[in-house]
């Protein structure tokens, strides 16, 4: 199988009560490319400016994250400035420069045409839309948004959700989408207007994966020091969807293991600022957190 990831790539700076970093290396694509590279072979879709450094191209190739699809233009690669509280689950940005991204329309390689797997992470819906009209037949296809795009645009956010298979959002996002408090009816009526399954962030909290006849909880991995929060959401969703590649199936329990590790993987990437601890991670890392989870929610 195949999974292709359409998403940002990123400066980031990141200010939290302890500490400010400058410039790191960040956007869905490369958080959600990096941790699905744990499963499988990712193929990004996304532009950078001549700005962004070589080291992480080479990174991804060494991670076998397939980069046919990753335009360089002349210009400044997208960037992001965001400020932490001290509840992690809140952030405020603080600027947002589109560079190389103004006027930006993804054409996919042959090759990624035929994906299995797409997944649309958060950027503009148009775009999005845009990527559907040039794949063929995917077995599933995923997407993300944020309340940016929920309020300027809910209207080609509402086209998209009809033609995908997972929506993952937070539980700010799912409230803005449905006008529901109430998480249990907010997933219900999203699986009302088209996809099979409503994956929910909830950070500090873990997530809930909301399926047309089952609810599935997964608990974040308990953490003294969360320091830098920004890619776990993408994180999630590479874990999630690189595991669903690599076993080419999508049963319930296949679900349910997808969840636990997406689970797994946002929970190494919160403990270092930007990918640096996914360039560090390793495979049996990964597998002993996730046993730990299975002992963390077994009684």
């Amino acid at each position: 199988m195949s999974l292709v990831i359409v998403g940002s790539l990123a400066f980031d700076t990141i200010q939290t009560p302890w500490e400010r970093r400058e410039r790191i290396v960040g956007g869905s694509g490369t958080y959600c490319s990096l941790a699905a590279s744990f499963f499988t072979n990712p193929k990004i879709v996304g532009v950078v400016g001549k700005d962004f450094p070589a080291a992480v191209l080479k990174l991804f190739k060494a991670r076998g994250v397939d980069t046919e699809g990753l335009e360089v233009r002349p210009g400044k690669t997208f960037y992001w400035e965001g400020r932490y509280g001290y509840d992690p689950n809140q952030r405020e940005t603080i600027r947002t420069d589109i560079n190389v991204y103004e006027g930006y329309r993804p054409q996919l390689p042959a090759a990624y045409r035929k994906a299995d797997i797409v997944f649309l992470a958060n950027i503009d819906p148009d775009l999005q839309d845009d990527i559907l009209a040039q794949v063929r037949k995917p077995e599933l296809v995923a997407m993300d948004t944020m309340n940016h795009w929920i309020r300027s645009k809910p209207e080609a956010i509402g086209r998209v959700l009809k033609k995908v298979d997972i929506l993952f959002a937070n539980d700010e996002e799912i409230r803005m989408l449905t006008k529901e408090a109430n998480l249990i009816k907010a997933g219900k009526k999203i699986l009302a207007a088209g996809p099979r399954l409503v994956v929910t962030k909830k950070g500090e909290h873990g997530a809930l994966v909301f399926g047309r006849k089952f609810v599935f909880g997964v608990p974040a991995h308990p953490c003294e020091d969360v320091v830098d929060p920004t890619g776990a959401g993408d994180s999630f969703a590479g874990g999630f969807l690189g595991y669903l590649d690599k076993m080419k199936r999508f049963s319930h329990p296949d679900i349910r293991r997808a969840a636990v590790y997406g689970s797994v993987l946002a929970s190494f990437a919160i403990e270092d600022f930007g990918i640096d601890r996914l360039k560090t991670l390793t495979q049996r890392e990964i597998e002993a957190r996730f046993r730990r989870f299975k002992k963390l929610v077994s009684f």
